[in-house]
């Protein structure tokens, strides 16, 4: 089961999109990809839990947890193949071991966690709450908005992740964004000649 939770090599910038449900990320992940000509992986747990709610009328459980980070994870590896210098995330492990320790008292599956925190990304970009609140079938804490964002934001802190946060309207979001994204790319690209010449 490790080799599927552990991120692949690859000679790209990844950017995560992470946060609180209903912050925007997924519109933020597009607009991030349409921008720089290139690919996207999706949140997995989304297909995942909506077939199951549409099949059982059951909402996620504890043992749906690593079936959701093997999913994640192989495509997150599938997309870093075909991504243009950088692949945009929707989510990562990180994300799904805060979902399980504020959902099921604390707890988080070890192999789960491990991966969490040793698979590496460029920048986090951390969603506000200051979006409107879209419901579904699968959102759930309408009132626990504040509660979350912070248990996200205490995660990146802890694991000392680069991030950024970010609020505003979906332009200001995307113009934060871009303009650290394509710092990390400039420092990318100078890395990558300087190594070059050596």
């Amino acid at each position: 089961m490790e080799k599927t939770l552990k991120q692949k090599p690859a000679n790209i910038v990844k950017i995560v999109l992470f946060g609180p449900e209903s912050t925007g990320k997924t519109t933020l992940s597009r607009q991030l990809a349409v921008y720089y000509n290139t690919v996207w992986a999706p949140e997995y747990a989304r297909e995942y839990l909506q077939k199951k709610w549409n099949n059982e009328r059951k909402t996620c459980e504890t043992s749906d947890l690593i079936p959701i980070a093997k999913g994640q994870m192989k495509l997150e590896n599938k997309l870093s193949k075909k991504a243009d210098r950088v692949l945009i995330c929707d989510t990562d492990l990180l994300e799904t071991k805060v979902y399980s320790e504020a959902y099921y008292a604390g707890t988080c599956d070890p192999t789960l966690d491990k991966y969490a925190i040793e698979n590496q990304y460029d920048l986090y970009l951390l969603t506000y709450i200051d979006t409107p609140w879209e419901a579904d079938d699968l959102r759930d804490k309408p009132h626990e908005r504040e509660k979350m964002f912070n248990a996200f934001e205490t995660a990146l802190n802890q694991y000392n992740r680069p991030h950024l946060l970010l609020k505003g309207d979906k332009k200001t979001r995307l113009e934060t964004a871009v303009t650290a994204i394509d710092k990390i790319i400039a420092s990318r690209s100078n890395l990558d000649r300087f190594s070059s010449s050596l």
